[in-house]
């Protein structure tokens, strides 16, 4: 090439070649839930014989115990009777119990007239805010006593009388929802590693031991049912209690989470509903439904979920997951002891959806060929004529301990706390400059550097003075482009001699994750930051411990180019930056501008505001946040200011 060519080059425009950054961390977990799915269906497939299924059923069980926190003690119940009243077919006990010691559980006790003994039928609640007060489950637990059953209706954790969080002299939640109510302290039991879906499936398993005693119900006809939920809920107690005769699970999550054609980040729910850790494993939500068989249990689905209530995966997840079940069933010789069931109206227990539940329990707990085409007469009652307590609250009216107040003591143990976040160190970390300018003679190159995790690439700023021997990685929350103008902060600091890399890690600035395809506000309302997180602990990569990496790749590839690194971290990156530099001894310094949360004082608290991305699965078993800060001695620096006399060590 001429030199004149060469001049005729260098004034060419500069293509500057940005990736879509928005498609990083969806690109990842979409490759971890396919493997996932991968991973189940293969396991799946080897079920060809009775052998093979009944040990799966036993992995099952012990999967759901490991996942979940453990199975508990059965401790005494103390039923007591706290009062009844009559109607027309049938007799309402009102009663309470302990699931748990001091853990109180008031229900009410549908009795039908007649003598002998019943079929039992445990209903467990959709996230009604009244709990079992609920218009339509009334109506189910009614027509079911008028036809013969008897029915134990009790308050989840979070609804009804059970409420943990009302509003002040009132019954009802103060937070946003029923679903907040699980939520909020089923993220503080994370921690210690207990869940919420352990705390509702042991109530529903020591309601069964209720239902199951008493001198009215025949021990041999079990059956769960509930809608949303609830028919939730059925699904997990099905997963681990060999009692159940018979299930009808109405409008459930009968959705997998790493599913066929998985649109990230997945169908992310309440906090009993997400199985964390289960994607390595191979679990999921369908895999509750395999000890049942092949017992009859039917579905019954709202075909307008799918754009309706949950993710855009629902029915064809849910119609791919029951055909693998059928063969299940047709292997053990009783197709006929399954149902799919679609309605065409939205999301609720229905008449038509109750009608199939009194059909389905009539064929399968009576061995009974009638048909009930029509709902008995039902009239649900005020809600405080169904309480237990006074004030329809069980922490007033019985001292009934909450689920925060369940979460264990902190113990100790050694942190290693790569393998806690499931943080990965870099092998190969390089810079890559995609662009570079100048701001006088400071030369600020837009560079990027592809993590450990073969999907993500990590953007950054990089204010390059000549001669720089210190390099100063910095985390905002706001993300790199916060201070990109010419005099900004990390300027001044390049023209005094740092080298300055501003990056994003995942989640944040750039790497702030697209919203997914499907309905609008589905997909709207999963597109926040918790929901991520939530995704990313289902596919067991903590989203703290995806951020680490990022930080170890950037370090690394800085590192590479001759320099020594330093962090500065602010707000709710302090959490990812302190423990990077714990995981990375050849981190320098750490000047943080903001306080390191506490685990313990999370779990501790009524309410809090941390977000998901700091939320590391059983973390206070081994240690907390403070003593990870404590341990990095003179190399964690706090600044009170985030300027330049701060980050360069000088304040």
């Amino acid at each position: 090439m001429t030199r004149r060519q060469l001049l005729e080059l260098a004034f060419l425009p500069q293509q500057v070649h940005y990736r879509s950054y928005a498609r990083c961390l969806p690109d990842y977990l979409t490759r971890l839930a396919g493997e996932a799915y991968a991973r189940r269906g293969q396991a799946l497939d080897r079920l060809t014989t009775p052998a093979a299924i009944a040990a799966r059923q036993r992995w099952v069980r012990e999967t759901f115990w490991k996942l979940v926190g453990g199975e508990p003690v059965r401790t005494p119940l103390h039923v007591k009777t706290v009062g009844s009243f009559r109607r027309d077919g049938y007799v309402v006990e009102k009663i309470t119990y302990e699931s748990q010691p001091e853990i109180v559980i008031p229900a009410n006790l549908y009795i039908p007239a007649g003598t002998g003994r019943f079929p039992g039928v445990l209903f467990q609640m959709g996230h009604s805010l009244n709990g079992k007060a609920a218009e339509a489950y009334q109506k189910c637990c009614q027509g079911l006593a008028r036809l013969g059953y008897v029915v134990l209706a009790f308050d989840p954790m979070g609804q009804g009388e059970r409420t943990y969080y009302p509003k002040p002299g009132g019954t009802l939640t103060r937070l946003s929802s029923a679903d907040e109510e699980h939520t909020l302290p089923g993220r503080q039991m994370l921690l210690a590693g207990k869940t919420a879906t352990l705390l509702q499936t042991w109530d529903a398993i020591r309601s069964l031991d209720v239902l199951a005693a008493h001198p009215s119900v025949d021990p041999a006809r079990l059956a769960s049912t509930g809608n949303s939920g609830g028919g939730t809920l059925t699904m997990m107690l099905a997963a681990v209690d060999g009692r159940l005769a018979c299930a009808a699970v109405s409008c459930g999550n009968t959705e997998n989470f790493a599913c066929r054609d998985f649109i990230a980040p997945g169908s992310v729910d309440d906090a009993e509903q997400n199985f964390i850790g289960a994607g390595p494993l191979g679990f999921d939500r369908w895999d509750t439904l395999y000890p049942m068989a092949p017992k009859p249990v039917a579905f019954l689905c709202s075909a307008r979920d799918f754009f309706g209530t949950y993710s855009a995966n629902y029915l064809s997840s849910g119609r791919e997951e029951f055909a693998r079940l059928e063969r299940i069933y047709a292997t053990l010789g009783h197709t006929d002891r399954l149902r799919w069931v679609e309605s065409p109206l939205p999301h609720n227990l229905s008449e038509p959806m109750r009608i199939e539940i009194y059909q389905w329990f009539e064929r399968w707990l009576k061995n009974s060929g009638r048909r009930i085409e029509k709902e008995p007469p039902v009239a649900p009652e005020m809600e405080e004529v169904l309480w237990c307590g006074k004030t329809g609250n069980v922490v007033r009216d019985f001292s009934s301990r909450t689920p925060r107040q369940t979460i264990p003591a902190p113990a100790r143990a050694a942190a290693d706390w790569a393998k806690l976040t499931g943080a990965v160190k870099p092998a190969n970390a390089r810079l890559v400059v995609l662009a570079e300018t100048r701001f006088g003679n400071i030369a600020v190159q837009g560079v990027e550097v592809q993590t450990e995790d073969k999907e993500v690439f990590v953007p950054a700023w990089f204010y390059h003075p000549a001669g720089a021997r210190r390099a100063l990685v910095v985390l905002e929350p706001g993300g790199r482009a916060a201070r990109w103008q010419e005099g900004n902060l990390y300027h001044q600091l390049a023209l005094r001699g740092l080298a300055v890399c501003a990056m994003d890690a995942r989640g944040i600035g750039d790497l702030t994750p697209e919203i997914a395809r499907g309905p609008a506000n589905y997909a709207r309302s999963h597109a926040s930051e918790d929901t991520w997180a939530w995704a990313s602990l289902m596919l067991g990569r903590p989203l703290i411990g995806q951020r680490i990496t990022d930080i170890l790749a950037m370090c690394a590839a800085l590192r590479a180019k001759g320099l020594t690194v330093e962090l500065a971290a602010a707000g709710r990156l302090i959490p990812p930056a302190v423990l990077a530099a714990v995981i990375d001894p050849a981190i320098t310094r750490v000047v943080i501008t903001g306080a390191v949360p506490s685990f313990r004082e999370i779990a501790a608290a009524e309410e809090y505001d941390q977000p998901m991305a700091h939320w590391i699965p059983n973390v206070l078993e081994f240690s907390d946040l403070p003593e990870a800060a404590r341990s990095l001695g003179g190399r964690l620096q706090a600044a009170a200011r985030w300027d330049a006399d701060s980050l360069l060590g000088r304040g």
